[in-house]
Formats: structure tokens, sequence, C-alpha cells
């Protein structure tokens, strides 16, 4: 898979549509899964202290960028494609340098503010980041600010940072997304939820509480799935968060999030909803819940096509092989290339003062049908 990333950075023809319904009747807004084509940039030496001459063909020399890029974590795979990501990028806008770093853990939030720190102390041309908790991170922002640094949010991007702290953010429409994962988990339960005789449970294991990407693909995806089976026939339990009482409906929306961002205690809350007798569909919001679902599963063996349908978020070599096996229906995959790509691209034309904007860097559905197709194979992985 790694060399299928390689060979492909851009997802191209990514096309997928999605309109989201909020309990309020309103739209969330259209996202699609196509995302910018990657510059096709031709980087020449340029006089040595001209850094902002303009190159013989017009485009911007970037050859002096330098881009410190701090993500959430480091070790999972998502992490090391989005890295791939930003290295590529760097590669084809021909900057000085790029230099990724992340905490061990996505709970490791005084590590990533001394790399936060770090980076900044570094004067780099622009910086890119994924914060985990953008309070701990308001002195090292406004740092960075002062230094006229500027910062470019990836993937969850940097929440209720200060007004104009954040140019511009390259991510998923995470809303969107859970929308669409709640979609085609609809059409495959269509059956069950529609005025069912006894009550029906459809299960939600979200990471945690706080973080605004996890948040958004859980709530798009409980606002989607209401809609679809109707505000009066829904009832949300579970978590404060997103419980919402209805009087006698008869679907139950179950809401578990684990205590603290581990594998077992995940596996616990993965556990207590599939021992649940009237649970018809269960839908995990990343790769950390989807990968723990499966392993819950393992003694339990209560997912698969004619059993508890499964859905899941990401990839990750345990998501792929439970979904080519059937345990899983399918998931929703980001493009977490892409994330790395346009975060790097972003960072670059804005240390070179030229106008940028958020960019959504898209998200697909896929299943055993369509896994290992063009369009979504660079899009995955292990």
């Amino acid at each position: 898979m790694k060399k299928k990333l390689l060979s492909t950075v851009i997802c191209a023809a990514m096309v997928s549509t999605m309109v989201m319904g909020c309990s309020s009747g309103a739209s969330a807004p259209a996202t699609t899964a196509a995302a910018t084509a990657a510059p096709e940039t031709e980087v020449k030496d340029t006089t040595a202290g001209d850094t902002e001459a303009a190159k013989p063909d017009g485009a911007v020399d970037y050859s002096d960028v330098t881009v410190e890029i701090v993500a959430k974590g480091f070790q999972h795979d998502f992490w090391k494609a989005v890295k791939m990501g930003s290295e590529q990028a760097a590669k084809d806008l021909g900057l000085k340098s790029t230099n990724f770093v992340g905490p061990a853990s996505e709970s490791a939030v005084a590590e990533q503010i001394e790399q936060l720190n770090n980076a900044v102390n570094k004067a780099p041309s622009a910086i890119c980041l994924a914060a985990l908790d953008t309070q701990a991170a308001l002195d090292a922002i406004s740092n960075a600010q002062a230094a006229n640094i500027p910062i470019v949010g990836f993937d969850s991007g940097v929440p209720d940072a200060p007004a104009g702290a954040i140019v511009a953010n390259a991510a998923t429409d995470n809303y969107a997304a859970g929308g669409l994962a709640a979609e085609k988990l609809y059409e495959m339960i269509k059956d069950k939820v529609t005025d069912p005789a006894e009550a029906v449970r459809i299960g939600v294991v979200s990471q945690d509480a706080t973080s605004q990407s996890i948040g958004e693909r859980t709530g798009g995806f409980i606002d989607r799935m209401c809609t679809l089976i109707g505000e009066d026939k829904c009832t949300v339990v579970g978590h404060d968060k997103y419980n919402k009482a209805v009087d006698g409906a008869k679907v139950i929306i179950d809401v578990g999030i684990p205590a603290t961002v581990d594998d077992a205690a995940c596996v616990t809350v993965a556990n207590t909803l599939l021992n649940k007798n009237d649970l018809i569909a269960i839908y995990a919001s990343n790769e950390f819940t989807a990968k723990n679902l499966v392993t819950a599963n393992e003694s339990l063996q209560v997912l698969g096509a004619d059993k508890v349908i499964g859905v899941g978020f990401d990839s990750g070599a345990i998501q792929l092989d439970a979904i080519k096996s059937g345990v899983l229906a399918g998931s929703i995959t980001q493009n977490p290339v892409q994330i790395g790509y346009q975060a790097v691209t972003l960072a670059a034309k804005a240390a070179k003062g030229e106008p940028v904007e958020d960019v959504d860097t898209g998200a697909l559905w896929y299943d055993s049908t369509n896994m290992d197709s063009a369009e979504v194979a660079p899009c995955l992985y292990k």
C-alpha cells in the first residue's frame, strides 16, 4: 500500500457529493471528494538574496521556504500517510525543507506543546498545526504571530484559535463525511428501522468527546441518520453531548465513548454495545475505534452481512482486512496524503504572501467492491 501511495499521491477523479441534513432541518455544506490537483511547479535556481524574484515562467520561487509540521501523532499509519503527502508537496514546490513531528499519542498534549514551541523557535517560513488542545497552545500561537510566522491548520486544525491566528485549513469536512457514513449504513438497514415493531439500536463508538473532528464525524452521523429515519422516530442516548430524548421512538442511537483514549478502554465500550440484544448496526468514528470494534468482535462474532452491520472511518490494516473478510460492510476514508500535501502547499503560499483559503481534502466511501480501484486505493493506508 505504501508503494501505491508513493506512486499515486493525489487521488484523481474523486467526486462524491455529500449534502447532509441536520436535526434542525438545515443542510450542512456539500462536500466533494475531489481535491485540488498537485501543482506542476518548475523550480529553478535564482540569484542569491533575490528570494522574492519570480521565475521565468511566472511561478513563485519557494526554494527558501522552510515549513515546520506539528501533527497530533506520529506512530499511526494515518499520520505516516500525512507525512508522505507533506514530503511530496515539498518536493513538487521545491521547498528548502520541511520537518514533521508529532507526540507519541493523541493524549500527550504537553509533548505536542513542547514540539510546537520548538517549531516556533526555529523561525520557519510557516507552520502547519493539528492541535491537540488549542488552549494549551495559545502562548506558542501568539509567539508565532508576533514573529509573523503564518500558521496553517490541518486535519482537525486549530479549533477556537484567536481570530486571524490560522490563515487557512486543509481538512476533511468531517460533519459531511459522518453523514455519508450514515447514508451508506441506512441503505443497508432501511427495512429494519422503518417503523419497527420492537425497539432497535444503532451503536456509535466515538473516540472522545473533545476533539472537533471526531465530534463532527459523530454528530454528522447522528444528525443524518435521524433525518433519514425521521426525527420523531429516533432517540439518542449514551452521552450528554449527543443525547436527544424522543418519547415513543423505537430506533435508539446509542453513543459509547471510552473514558481514556487507549485500546483496552475502547474495546470495553465496543463490547458493551455489541452485547446488546437489540443492536442491528454500529458505526466507529475513526481508525482507533474501528480497529477496537473489530477486536471486540473477535470473541463475540456478531458483526457481518447477516448479523450486526458495522461501518468504520479511516483505514489501517485491521480495518481493511475486516472489510475484505466481510466483518465490516465498509468505511469512509479521508485522503491523508492530500491533507499533508495541501497543508504544506498552503503554508508555502502563505509564507510568500500569496492569498490562501481553506481546502476541503475530501472523503470517499469504500467497501470490498471498490477498495482496490484506482479512485480509492491511493487513499487507503496500512
